[in-house]
């Protein structure tokens, strides 16, 4: 095995070792930076939601409301415009969901199941918390969620939600009038929750990964090919001319040029030593013809 390949050997060895444990400290790292970028997006969609929400309670409501109609129009309740609106985002965000559910929804299709009703109850616990962030196990495999709290800030809103007789006539002969009423403004009645697969974030973490690690191959591989160079010049090619002069020398031919060490460099002294050994060598050869 040549000096060059053994030392490429060294070099690869060194690398793929630096690989391993760069691979085994930042996979934690990357999954827990995917699992905060998820986290980022949901909150963005989550508030485009909310967004939504204010703007429909603010203009989209005084104006429908200001046309009767004979029927219930869905249009004027914020949650709706706001997961309407999210069906079109999910177009861009095809593995981000969208849901707002509520302890005594009018819809009951928007009623929280046990552990909605959890996250909700535990907003109601604490007014001052704006948001909860959690795991839990799904059919699909574990998820990622995050909720913020639905709480009742308009005056506006109770012409619906604050007693039967008050409601529009449409509203209670669509839902009835067991659900959705009682509420008061400051009341936290429910929860806007965006949930997305953790295979999301493992997915993103791999391929920061495959990112990072490529980008190790290709600059270990231009580090190889710059120091195979410069070895081959500096260490390798003097080293094989050394040893080519020596075998001439060990042949008898002391014609061969001497070397001309260029440098301070461990090569050079190699080099002057032979040519200091090659003199010695020369002069013990004539004393020997002298005295023969």
């Amino acid at each position: 095995m040549g000096l060059l390949l053994k030392i490429n050997v060294i070099l690869v060895s060194v690398f793929l070792v630096t690989v391993a444990v760069v691979g085994y400290l930042s996979q934690g790292l990357m999954e827990e930076q995917a699992r905060e970028q998820v986290l980022a997006n949901a909150r963005i969609l989550a508030q485009t939601a909310a967004a939504v929400r204010s703007y429909t309670s603010k203009q989209i409501q005084p104006i429908l409301h200001s046309r009767p109609s004979p029927t219930f129009q869905p249009q004027t309740v914020p949650s709706y415009s706001a997961q309407e609106v999210f069906k079109t985002l999910r177009e861009r965000y095809p593995s981000y969901d969208y849901k707002e559910v509520a302890l005594n929804p009018t819809n009951q299709k928007d009623k929280a199941v046990e552990w909605e009703a959890k996250v909700v109850n535990d907003f109601r616990k604490d007014p001052q918390r704006k948001e909860v962030v959690g795991e839990r196990d799904t059919p699909e495999g574990r998820s990622l969620f995050l909720a913020e709290p639905i709480t009742i800030s308009m005056v506006s809103c109770l012409k619906c939600h604050s007693t039967p007789e008050k409601a529009p006539k449409t509203m209670t002969a669509m839902y009835g009038t067991s659900n959705g009423f009682g509420w008061e403004v400051g009341e936290t009645i429910g929860a806007r929750i965006v949930s997305v697969p953790m295979q999301v974030a493992k997915t993103e973490a791999s391929r920061a990964f495959r990112h990072l690690f490529g980008s190790f191959v290709v600059v270990f591989s231009l580090l190889l090919l710059v120091l195979n160079a410069l070895l081959h010049q500096v260490v390798v090619k003097p080293i094989r001319r050394l040893s080519k002069v020596a075998d001439e020398v060990s042949m008898g031919n002391l014609d061969a040029p001497p070397f001309e060490p260029k440098g301070n460099d461990e090569v050079s002294a190699l080099q002057s030593a032979f040519n200091r050994m090659r003199i010695s060598l020369e002069k013990s050869m004539k004393m020997l013809e002298e005295l023969g």
